[in-house]
């Protein structure tokens, strides 16, 4: 899959350090290519008010692009207590 920069995206894959979970949905900030190797993204997420909650470095596989089938939910975060 071939990302622009800052087309919003949406992770496929739960990354609870991260606190994200799949169906998150964040932007392209950066692209990565290594010769012989998936494409990667780094992804910023953000809550509802705009703050940034995680950038993550990405594999392409971990992402989606959204569809007409996709609406926007939201979730809060559950404190793990620590």
């Amino acid at each position: 899959m071939n990302l622009d920069l800052y087309q919003d995206v949406i992770l496929t894959v739960d990354l609870a350090e991260h606190g994200l979970c799949a169906g998150d949905v964040g932007s392209v900030v950066e692209r990565h290519v290594v010769p012989g190797k998936e494409i990667g993204y780094s992804i910023e997420f953000f809550d509802m008010t705009g703050r940034t909650v995680a950038v993550v470095c990405l594999a392409g596989s971990q992402l989606r692009a959204p569809t007409t089938a996709d609406r926007p939910s939201a979730r809060r975060l559950v404190s793990t207590g620590s």
